[in-house]
């Protein structure tokens, strides 16, 4: 009589994401057994780097911004044209495969794109995808400035005029990592890289 071999165990569907690989999670925040808020906080505890995408029949302001403070990439609010779904994660992937060209320099400081990590002089510093995301924006064009419109817009997919301290919040972050003189804030009209 033969044996039939016990198949490997599997690792349950909402732990997958632990293992990495994934190029892009699309999250609902209303999910049986845990919060999408809760998981999308477990997710960027964990692996920081993981770009997510957002998809719930929460619309409302509220819950966009959460989910963007909270690490999100992008949010798609229900119900929604399967076309558009699409065409932001194809989005999302190229701006992924865009960001993996090399190392940006400006002055002594170094935004390695493949590895998500700022390095000031001290030595590298690993970054959450959305202080990736805005160093990269302020690097990309290093002698501009950024107006915070700007920034919530192309980093955080806000209307330009949204009430949100959030982009104070995440200069404030990098300021801290990787020290003060990181990012200048040019008064009245916004921020760029390097020292005042």
């Amino acid at each position: 009589m033969a044996l039939t071999p016990r198949p490997p165990p599997t690792v349950p569907r909402r732990s997958r994401w632990r293992a990495g690989g994934y190029d892009l999670v699309i999250l609902d925040l209303l999910m049986p057994g845990m919060d999408g808020f809760s998981a999308l906080r477990e997710i960027m505890r964990h692996r920081p780097d993981q770009a997510v995408l957002v998809l719930s029949c929460l619309g409302d302001p509220e819950s966009k911004m959460a989910s963007f403070g909270l690490g999100a990439d992008d949010y798609v609010p229900k119900p929604f044209h399967v076309g558009e779904l699409v065409a932001r994660v194809q989005a999302r992937l190229r701006a992924a495969a865009r960001s993996g060209a090399g190392v940006i320099t400006w002055g002594r400081l170094r935004l390695d794109v493949v590895h998500r990590q700022a390095d000031s002089g001290a030595g590298p510093v690993p970054l959450t995808s959305r202080e990736f995301q805005l160093m990269w924006e302020l690097m990309h064009q290093p002698s501009v400035v950024l107006s915070k419109d700007d920034l919530l817009e192309r980093v955080w997919g806000l209307a330009p005029g949204t009430a949100s301290n959030v982009v104070d919040v995440y200069v404030g972050r990098l300021r801290s990592r990787l020290g003060t003189d990181v990012i200048t804030t040019v008064r009245g009209e916004g921020f760029r890289v390097g020292p005042g």
